[in-house]
């Protein structure tokens, strides 16, 4: 019988791979598909990140807490160059390191073990346990891809449909009453 412990973790990386995988990786996607590179690597004001920006400290910071920090990868991270960074990159390589990230992600987070969530780790200049990294990082992707959301519909007067589903049941039980 499976213990507490190991359900806790269960639902915590189920709960995690939802957020990431299922939710903000197609977003930054679904966002990249449609801006150009010049729109991708555009500053709203010069205190402001592009998107590109955004996607390059997404990447690192996931591959970073994750994929080092949690799964013992080398930490290659160069943070500052995410900000510094002027394009344009191609999308097509921002695309590929989207894949790696999202790769890495669900690979270290699969293998996670209950252990690994209370065990100590130094990330950056903090130090964090598992589950503090995995909520750092959902946290943070939720951030920053609103922020590109928000970004991208506002240059683009679109609804990004993100909960099509929700609203149309709604509409759909509105007009049964």
């Amino acid at each position: 019988m499976e213990s507490y412990a190991e359900k806790f973790r269960d639902a915590l990386v189920e709960e995690t791979k939802r957020r990431l995988l299922e939710e903000s990786f197609p977003r930054l996607r679904q966002c990249l598909s449609m801006l150009t590179d010049e729109e991708i690597w555009r500053r709203p004001n010069p205190h402001s990140n592009g998107v590109g920006n955004l996607v390059l400290h997404l990447c690192g910071n996931a591959l970073q807490w994750i994929g080092s920090g949690l799964g013992g990868d080398a930490d290659e991270r160069k943070r500052q160059w995410e900000f510094d960074e002027r394009g344009p990159l191609p999308r097509e390589e921002l695309l590929a390191l989207i894949q790696k990230t999202e790769e890495t992600v669900a690979r270290v987070v699969d293998q996670v073990s209950p252990e690994d969530l209370l065990e100590m780790r130094r990330v950056q200049t903090f130090e964090e346990n598992g589950l503090s990294i995995l909520v750092h990082v959902v946290e943070h992707f939720s951030y920053h891809v609103g922020q590109i959301s928000y970004f991208t519909k506002a240059l683009k007067d679109v609804d990004l449909g993100y909960y099509r589903e929700v609203v149309q049941s709604e509409v759909k039980k509105l007009k049964s009453l």
